[in-house]
């Protein structure tokens, strides 16, 4: 188990560095990604609509698997449009949940601290959507960038747990005498 949290470890602060160094590829392969996952819910959809014994399902499921497929080929298609729906997509999450957040803040049944953290941190949502949607184009290319920043902080915390896990091991070995 350490030895795979070792190298997921790797792997975050290998992407990590990608993403930060050429946030464009880290964009275009967030686009790929995207396509890829249209078309599968497109072939999941259709899957579901052939086995389905009523045609109300056939039909809407051959709906959801032609729009589907239209958001996978536009994505390739256009994935610079593509990037930036993404982003405010993003933003978009980012204002409602943030909303959210700062609404529960006021109901929650917390101490003041949390709830404080709860505004906070809601605050800090929503800000970034309103940025995401100021500016989605150097938005798409921050959100890759905070990306690689997460993904190497995440690979080193990864690299550090399993190290700290196979001396912990270790130790338990020795006192148990193995």
């Amino acid at each position: 188990m350490t030895t795979s949290l070792a190298w997921r470890g790797v792997f975050a602060i290998a992407i990590g560095i990608i993403a930060i160094a050429w946030p464009s590829i880290t964009i275009g392969a967030f686009v790929i990604l995207f396509a890829i996952a249209a078309f599968a819910s497109g072939f999941w959809q259709a899957t579901r609509a052939f086995s389905s014994d009523t045609a109300g399902p056939v039909a809407g499921h051959l709906l959801l698997a032609v729009l589907d497929a239209a958001a996978g080929a536009v994505a390739l298609a256009w994935p610079g449009i593509t990037a930036y729906a993404l982003t405010i997509w993003v933003g978009a999450w980012a204002v409602v949940t943030g909303a959210i957040e700062f609404g529960a803040a006021f109901a929650a049944k917390e101490p003041a601290g949390q709830r404080a953290l709860f505004g906070l941190g809601g605050l800090v949502s929503i800000a970034l959507g309103v940025v995401l949607f100021a500016r989605p184009d150097l938005g798409a290319v921050s959100l890759a960038q905070v990306f690689g920043l997460f993904s190497l902080v995440f690979g080193i915390s990864a690299i550090v747990t399993a190290v700290n896990l196979r001396h912990v091991r270790h130790d338990l070995d020795s006192m148990v005498g193995i």
